[in-house]
């Protein structure tokens, strides 16, 4: 893949990337995405500043666009319920990554919840009950959340573990595993490691 324009992306989510310049990406994109868009899980590592985060997110966004413009009215599952769920080690990381994403969805798609622990949390309790298809947090506060059943993830059909190889450096693999004993089986996953 030289350009983003060679991918089966919507067009607004295409035209989109061409408002914000990405035009060609790098190599851990062009190596990550089209995988990510077949429905495969992928293992990426790739030095920092290399584009990991649009390498997840673009994949995420299209995927997220395909269900809504298919996905047959009611559910029985709660609005609440976010279909992307992004892990990151830590709050500046998680704030980043969600940045991204409002950058790139424009009016596509609605705004996501950002979980983090040093931040206020009723901003982050309204932005779950309002409804994010993308979740972005930390571990921690993701299971304070959980615990309380503040968040539903029986809808989370992706799962992005960014700066995988930091969460567990940090200590966070059983929280990690708690968190996915709660996803779906069948759910996408993504780790992504500088």
């Amino acid at each position: 893949m030289q350009h983003f324009s060679e991918l089966n992306l919507c067009p607004a989510l295409r035209d989109n990337l061409a408002t914000h310049e990405f035009v060609t990406p790098t190599p851990v994109q062009a190596q990550a995405i089209p995988p990510l868009l077949d429905g495969r899980d992928v293992l990426a590592t790739a030095q920092t500043g290399t584009g990991k985060t649009l390498a997840f997110l673009i994949p995420a966004m299209e995927q997220l666009l395909r269900r809504a413009a298919t996905a047959p009215a009611g559910n029985g599952l709660t609005d609440r319920s976010p279909q992307v769920l992004i892990l990151t080690p830590t709050r500046e990381l998680a704030m980043q990554v969600m940045a991204v994403y409002d950058a790139l969805r424009g009016n596509l798609l609605a705004p996501g919840a950002l979980l983090v622990g040093g931040m206020p949390e009723g901003p982050q309790r309204e932005a779950v009950k309002r409804g994010a298809p993308v979740m972005v947090a930390t571990p921690g506060r993701l299971e304070d959340f959980m615990e309380r059943k503040l968040t539903d993830l029986r809808r989370a059909r992706l799962l992005v573990l960014d700066e995988a190889d930091r969460m567990l450096d940090m200590g966070f693999l059983p929280s990690i595993k708690r968190i996915c004993s709660t996803l779906p089986a069948g759910r996408q996953t993504l780790c992504f490691s500088a």
